[in-house]
């Protein structure tokens, strides 16, 4: 593992090496002569550079054209020999990316790795997902050899929590004679990232483009009106800051509002979204959509799907994606426009749509094709409407994806999963609000979100202008979606974090500080060593400050520090005697009340002067202590409590209170308070309190130091003083300000310390001794490095504990959804054994519980966030299809739609072929081997071998 600065000048060599040879001269010529358009100035700029061999990051607009970069990679790489890998975060898209290129390069010359798909994997030009490559790097595959351009796709990815770590491994990990082209969406700190790049990579050439090929224009739709968002003279290209909002929009907008505050006028009942949403919250702050319900105001609703589809096939707005940011509202949307009877498509389109959907049926096995609801996906899509969400069959979105390219569905539903990458350009962006589920809570869209969401309006080559549209509802400001659409900022933050699998997989690469070079050139790193910068100046400028305070504060006549101590000691040991005599005075209080007794006189003054009174009652227990009653010299009956007499209550003398005495008679009280004043008047014997103050020989001390000091009788002793105060005040700032320092250097290498300390205590890792000063990867760690799953730890755990020995192929398939499954939403107790499965699984998940809270435990010891607990939300599913069952029979009674199904059991099979390989017991890997043909049958292996 060679250190930055060497791969920095190896890179430099290399760049330097290939501009002089002019290797690649010509190239970009028979590039573009296959083309049938001109490239726009960005993409000739960033593959001319690449041209120089050179690394390349290209950060432009969604839908401005960026994949020609890294399909210039792929042609230098047929071009010269050499391997290409083109990665993207997601299946999908690199299913669709593999057609792409195959169709352009020919299927012999093409091959796809997704995980579960493996198609001509030793071609020329693999399309893959970033995880795979990271995979084929940690194990040293030979696919590697002669690799001579990587592109990463949607390279802004890296921001994501749970899989961006990955893209930041592969930038650290791969060869240095490989180009690297990463393509990214428009975001404001590409510069950072491409300074990053060029620290960990070499030379690298940051290209940036804010320019759309199609102008987006911006609008809201209130009720039945689509309006403009901007004033007609900020041009949509370049709104700036703070556009100024269409006065027609404010106008409709107050007639809507004004409209629903009036039952006589309807409000917005008929305007509501239908199919038994109506009045549901929205929430989201500021962007949030109905008004609360109560009082005479309903609020305005959005205006119904199916009203939607029509204005926007009235004004020539269609095709149409619309972002509805729920499954289940997606399929609901679909149902109302259906209901409502438009048809969007052509009795010629109708014959090509079936032509198309025949294709697709046959991947779906006959028993199946009711269960997963083809009948009505095949009844919509005729109609020109779909669906396209993560719950659905990926067959069914693959058809969606193939009809919306041609132009034969007009109108697609959809969550914000279609915004990443698949290529399903329209001429108009829906967005039914602007909030939405995050897995936490609903959350406002971000600036980057919405235009990740609206870049998909406007089909180059075919529309002259896409259009973005709003819906509004009650609680929805026009000023704030201006403000979000015309934002420019959208930071770039990594997420990267050491993890298990990581660790020993480098660990077995390199020793521990090489690990802990290496780690901290993450770009994580990088930024956070970035917002040191700014830390630093600022210690620097409270530093500067200290002198001055040091300065003023100084003494001719001694310390004037030290004589600030010696004072901060004095008022310390007082505050301290203070709290120890009340301590002693509630004592007292406590005693001398609970040993009054009815007569006996008192004075409640606590020192300020008499004030005389008769104890009229037996002391009685209250909340905070015993109290007592007594009578004043003013005829008045009070309650007494320790907290008011901190200093004790002692007798003074006695007056006789008669047996007929009751504190409810005036006369009574007249009585008694005439005698306790004779009594008084005749002079009661004085008593000194029982709490008597101990004298402090620590507090004499420390006041007579502070009267002996040099500095005690200097003139301007109170000025001197008062700057000792600030720089002290200062001072204080300035450590906290040092530790946050300190925090943020080497944070990341510290996080991987307290990973390899997890696993030291596991045993995967053999910490460093005498004999052998180097941490090693023990022979448990060894088969770790071939574990990829989010619980990794309780994976390994798993295995080699053997907690799921002796289960039957079905049983561990429904056993390793602990490790993948993650329910949606929020559960009460995700870990709950589910009823109604075999003895032995019901066992078995009892044990992998236990070991996922020793590993939180020992996570929790080492300072590190906890991973997340299994979750047993689809335990008896898989067991169920794991046994043979149909499909009906497996989702019946569940809310799991088959899509869920299949992409879950797409992730068991993967652990699963890990298992196969990985797992240290013949026995069990052998069952794993059966749990893969169990699981892949039916729908799943319809779309697995896709």
């Amino acid at each position: 593992m060679s250190s930055p600065a060497e791969r920095f000048a190896a890179a430099q060599q290399r760049a330097r090496a290939t501009r002089a040879m002019g290797a690649l001269a010509g190239e970009l010529d028979a590039f573009t002569d296959r083309l049938d358009f001109a490239l726009d100035d960005f993409q000739r700029t960033a593959c001319e550079h690449l041209s120089t061999g050179v690394d390349v990051l290209v950060a432009a607009p969604t839908g401005a054209g960026k994949t020609v970069v890294g399909e210039y990679a792929v042609h230098l790489g047929l071009a010269t020999g050499r391997k290409t890998f083109y990665t993207t975060p997601i299946k999908a898209l690199s299913n669709q990316k593999y057609l792409d290129l195959a169709r352009a390069h020919g299927n012999e010359h093409v091959g796809l790795l997704t995980g579960d798909v493996s198609i001509n994997a030793d071609a020329d030009v693999v399309v893959m997902t970033t995880e795979v490559l990271r995979n084929m790097i940690y194990a040293a595959s030979p696919a590697l050899e002669n690799l001579g351009y990587v592109v990463m796709d949607e390279v802004h990815y890296l921001a994501d929590s749970f899989r961006g770590p990955v893209w930041e491994e592969v930038i650290l990990l791969l060869g240095e004679t490989v180009r690297l082209v990463s393509l990214s969406a428009t975001v404001s700190n590409a510069e950072e990232f491409g300074q990053w790049l060029r620290e960990v990579r070499g030379a690298t050439e940051v290209v940036l483009s804010e320019h759309r090929p199609v102008p987006l224009w911006q609008h809201m739709m209130v009720r039945h009106e689509v309006l403009d968002l901007y004033t007609a003279r900020v041009d949509p290209t370049n709104p700036g800051t703070d556009p100024p909002v269409n006065p027609d929009l404010l106008e409709a907008v107050r007639r809507a509002e004004h409209s629903s505050e009036d039952p006589r006028r309807g409000g917005g009942r008929d305007h509501g979204r239908g199919g038994g949403r109506k009045g549901r919250d929205r929430r989201g702050g500021r962007f949030a959509g109905n008004a609360p319900r109560g009082g005479r105001r309903a609020g305005v609703r959005p205006p119904r799907r199916d009203v939607v589809v029509s204005r926007l096939d009235a004004a020539g707005l269609l095709p149409a994606i619309m972002f509805v940011f729920s499954r289940k509202g997606c399929d609901a949307a679909v149902d109302q426009v259906i209901a409502s009877g438009i048809a969007l498509t052509t009795q010629a389109e109708r014959r090509e749509i079936t032509a198309v959907l025949a294709g697709f049926e046959q991947r779906i096995p006959a028993e199946d094709a009711d269960a997963v609801g083809w009948p009505a996906f095949e009844g919509a899509c005729l109609r020109g409407v779909a669906a396209h969400h993560a719950g659905l069959l990926p067959v069914f979105k693959e058809a969606v994806e193939a009809l919306f390219a041609r132009g034969l569905v007009k109108v697609v539903f959809a969550t914000e999963t279609l915004a990443l990458g698949i290529n399903m350009p329209a001429r108009s962006v829906v967005l039914e609000r602007l909030d939405k589920w995050d897995g936490k809570e609903h959350a406002p869209v971000t600036p980057g979100e919405y235009t990740q969401l609206t870049g998909r309006a406007g089909r180059r080559g075919i529309d002259v202008e896409g259009h973005a549209v709003v819906l509004y509802a009650s609680g929805v400001d026009p000023k704030a979606v201006a403000g979000l659409a015309s934002r420019r900022t959208y930071p770039l933050r990594s997420s990267f974090h050491p993890t298990y699998n990581m660790a020993v997989n480098l660990l077995s690469r390199a020793d521990q500080e090489q690990v802990r070079d290496l780690l901290e050139q993450s770009f994580a790193q990088f930024q956070a060593d970035r917002g040191v910068v700014h830390l630093a100046r600022q210690s620097r400028s409270q530093a500067e400050a200290l002198a001055g305070y040091r300065e003023a504060m100084a003494c001719e006549r001694g310390d004037i520090a030290g004589y600030l101590a010696l004072r901060e000691r004095v008022t310390t040991l007082e505050a301290a005697e203070q709290r120890e005599a009340s301590r002693e005075g509630r004592k007292a209080a406590t005693r001398d009340i609970a040993s009054l007794r009815p007569g006996m006189v008192v004075d409640l003054s606590g020192g300020r002067g008499s004030q005389w009174a008769v104890v009229v009652s037996m002391p009685d227990q209250g909340r905070s202590g015993p109290i007592i009653q007594v009578l004043t010299l003013e005829r008045q009956v009070r309650t007494v409590t320790v907290a008011d007499v901190p200093r004790g209550l002692a007798p003074h003398g006695r007056v006789k209170v008669p047996k007929d005495f009751t504190t409810r008679d005036a006369r009574s009280r007249r009585d008694l308070a005439s005698s306790l004043r004779n009594a008084v008047a005749a002079g009661v014997p004085s008593r000194e309190s029982d709490v008597l103050r101990r004298g402090n020989e620590d507090l004499a001390a420390a006041r007579a130091a502070v009267r002996e000091h040099p500095c005690h009788g200097c003139p301007d002793r109170g000025e001197h003083l008062r700057w000792a105060v600030r720089a002290q005040g200062l001072q204080a700032d300035h450590e906290k300000l040092l530790a946050r320092i300190d925090a943020r250097t080497a944070s990341i290498a510290r996080d991987f310390d307290k990973v390899c300390e997890v696993l030291t205590t596991l045993g995967y890792l053999r910490p460093a001794e005498e004999s052998t000063p180097e941490t090693r990867v023990t022979d448990s760690g060894r088969w770790l490095r071939r574990l990829y799953a989010e619980r990794d730890l309780t994976l390994a755990e798993c295995l080699r504990s053997g907690a799921w020995e002796g289960l039957s192929p079905a049983e561990l398939a429904a056993a390793l959804t602990c490790i993948v499954y993650s329910t949606r939403g929020e559960e009460d107790n995700p870990s709950a054994i589910p009823a109604g499965i075999p003895p032995r699984l019901e066992a078995a998940l009892a044990t992998t519980a236990r070991i996922a809270v020793d590993i939180e435990l020992a996570e929790k010891q080492a300072g590190l966030v906890p991973t997340s607990g299994i979750d047993t939300g689809l335990v008896r599913i898989m067991h169920t299809w794991a046994s043979g069952a149909s499909l009906a029979t497996t989702l019946g009674g569940t809310d799991i739609a088959a899509g869920d199904l299949v992409r879950w059991c797409k992730q068991v099979l993967d652990v699963l072929d890990q298992v196969r390989i990985a797992a240290p017991d013949a026995a069990l890997r052998s069952r794993a081997e059966h749990a893969v043909g169990a699981v892949r049958r039916g729908v799943v292996a319809g779309e697995v071998t896709a």
